[in-house]
Parts: C-alpha cells; sequence; structure tokens
C-alpha cells in the first residue's frame, strides 16, 4: 500500500512535466500551415520581451511564454534592427533565427550630414532622399505641437526653441552625422532621430553642462558660430575663448557669419554694407548688439561643441581670417589691425 501511495503522485508530476513539456514544443510550432508572408520592422532600441510581443501580436508567434523559454536555452542568440520578411508558416525556431542572424531586408537608406550646415540645407538632402517636398518638412520643423512633444520627451531641449524670433526652431539641434533610416520613415522619425543623436553627445559633456554658466541652447548657439568661423580644427577652443571673453565684458561679438544667417545669405555670397548692418536678432556684426543672436546659426559638430564648452585659456579678444583659412588671433586692437595691414 505504501508503494502505491508514493507510485502515485509520481505518476502525477511526470504526467504534469510531460504535458508541459508538450505544450512548450506545441508552442514552438508554426501559426498557420499554409503560408502567410508578413513584413516585420524590429527599431533600433527594442527589447527582446517587446520584440517577442511584437511577434505575437502579429501572429507570428504561437506562444510568448514558449520562446521567452526557448531564448532562456539560447542566451547566445541577439536580436537585430532591420526589417525582416517572415512568413506564418515559419516554426518558432526559425522566425528567431532569421531575427537574430539579422538577414533584414536592404530597406534603409544611409544619408550624411555634414557639419556646419544648414537646417534648410539638410531639408533638401531630407527631401531628395525621401521624396518628401522641402515644404512638407518645413512645416513638420515648425509644427508647435511637434516641438512641444520634442520638448517634454528631451530634457535638453527647452522653450527656447519657441522664441518667436528665431528663424528655424531646430537650427543647431539636428546633429551632423551619418544616419541609417528605414526608407519609409515619416519625417517625424527623421528628426526625432537627428534630434535624440544631439542629446547623446550632449551626454558626454554632462558635467561641463552642469559647470557652465550658459544654457544648452546658449552653448549649441556658440559652437554654432565657432564651426561657421573657423576652417582649422585647431582654431577652436582659441575662438571660443573669444566669444566668451566678449560675452563677459559687453562686448559686441562682431562675427560675420552671423550677419549672413540674419539676412539669409550662404557665406558664399556677398554682403552690402545695408546687409551687415541689417536689424535683426542675429546680427552680432552691429556694435549695438550685445550678447548672442537668439538661436544657433547652423548645425555645429562634436568637436565645436567642445570648444563652446573647453575655451582655451588664453587672453584674445579679436582674430582675423587668413587666406589658408587658419585665423590669427590678437589680444588688443592695434595687434589686430597689425595683423590686418601684414594680411591684406
Amino acid at each position: 500500500m505504501k508503494k502505491k501511495k508514493i507510485i502515485i503522485p509520481i505518476i502525477g508530476i511526470l504526467v504534469v512535466i510531460l504535458l508541459l513539456v508538450g505544450l512548450y514544443f506545441y508552442g514552438l510550432t508554426s501559426v498557420s500551415k499554409t503560408s502567410e508572408p508578413v513584413t516585420f520592422t524590429v527599431e533600433s532600441g527594442m527589447g527582446t520581451r517587446q520584440i517577442i510581443s511584437k511577434l505575437y501580436e502579429e501572429r507570428l508567434i504561437k506562444s510568448n511564454i514558449a520562446t521567452n523559454i526557448y531564448l532562456l536555452f539560447h542566451k547566445d542568440l541577439v536580436f537585430k534592427a532591420g526589417v525582416y520578411n517572415l512568413d506564418r508558416s515559419s516554426d518558432t525556431k526559425t522566425i528567431i533565427n532569421s531575427i537574430t542572424k539579422g538577414d533584414a531586408v536592404k530597406d534603409t537608406l544611409t544619408i550624411t550630414f555634414i557639419e556646419g550646415k544648414k537646417l534648410k540645407d539638410y531639408v533638401k538632402q531630407i527631401s531628395n532622399q525621401f521624396g518628401y517636398s522641402e515644404d512638407e518638412i518645413m512645416n513638420t520643423l515648425e509644427d508647435e505641437n511637434f516641438l512641444k512633444e520634442l520638448i517634454n520627451k528631451y530634457d535638453f531641449l527647452s522653450d527656447d526653441i519657441l522664441n518667436k524670433d528665431i528663424y528655424y526652431p531646430l537650427e543647431g539641434y539636428l546633429f551632423p552625422d551619418t544616419y541609417e533610416f528605414y526608407k519609409n520613415a515619416s519625417i517625424k522619425d527623421i528628426i526625432e532621430k537627428m534630434v535624440a543623436n544631439c542629446g547623446k553627445i550632449l551626454d558626454n559633456y554632462s558635467a561641463s553642462l552642469k559647470e557652465s554658466s550658459y544654457s544648452v541652447h546658449e552653448i549649441l548657439t556658440m559652437a554654432s558660430i565657432i564651426e561657421n568661423e573657423t576652417r582649422k580644427p585647431e582654431d577652436r577652443p582659441e575662438a571660443s575663448q573669444v566669444i566668451h571673453k566678449r560675452l563677459s565684458i559687453n562686448m559686441s561679438l562682431g562675427m560675420d557669419v552671423t550677419a549672413y544667417y540674419g539676412v539669409k545669405k550662404d557665406l558664399n555670397e556677398s554682403l552690402t554694407v545695408g546687409e551687415f548692418n541689417d536689424v535683426n536678432p542675429y546680427n552680432t556684426r552691429r556694435t549695438d548688439f550685445i550678447g548672442l543672436p537668439v538661436g544657433p546659426i547652423c548645425n555645429p559638430g562634436k568637436a565645436s561643441i567642445e570648444a563652446a564648452l573647453k575655451p582655451s585659456s588664453t587672453n584674445h579678444l579679436y582674430f582675423y581670417a587668413l587666406k589658408d583659412g587658419s585665423l590669427k588671433f590678437a589680444d588688443t586692437y592695434e595687434e589686430f589691425l597689425e595683423i590686418k595691414r601684414n594680411n591684406s
């Protein structure tokens, strides 16, 4: 009798184990017996649980639980972002292997945005690559609801970009880099990816930003001036120092590049005397304009952002652009005039 009492629970446990094992393997079988192709997208940054949940929602796997257990036994498998052509007639193992091997359809575009270019230049690139009209892109970039969504989502963005005097709210915040976008990416997807990347770059300088007496918006504005005023990387920290010093003594920045931006002209164009003295919220060339422009005048790269945060320890107040593109610095106006006479 004792043996029977022991054997019955053991048999019951074995039955339960066999049932669970059966359910596990059943959960890994295909959802459909007939071919049903599905385009499935794994976005960059999606977690494993999120991907499995999405596979289940799109009826590509039969069981969330069985799939999670399968991955517990195969910890070497890592999901890769991309667009995949999957089929509901494939079992879970086949589907998982496709996504972890990165058998994605090449459904992306690679675009490089160059440092120092204006937002309008980027708009043209996006339009040429994706087929959106420039007006469509600009309408999105100026959509106040979209801008507020970004401000709420990214703490480095502030209401400064909503200033009515700013020509283009996200000028300076579309970080120049090489990006890979899905061909069917929306305008908002494209813009947000570039803004998010700007945030990642700024995170590298979080300590310097906290110590700075200037806001992120002001630092990016400085960086944009440095980007456009310098051609040689070694000149950036000293150019930054000139800007910082002039700001500290309430002296006009006197930067030509801000005059160009203020009248919406490219740097390779000529300006009239009137345009150099135009009254607008960007033109620091005017002697009565004290402080920084209302916002960035281009989209600066990492080196210029770093220079804006870490100016050199020199004591310059002026610089003069030489024919080779390098800058010659001076501490006094007399020194500046001497440099100008010798290099004109």
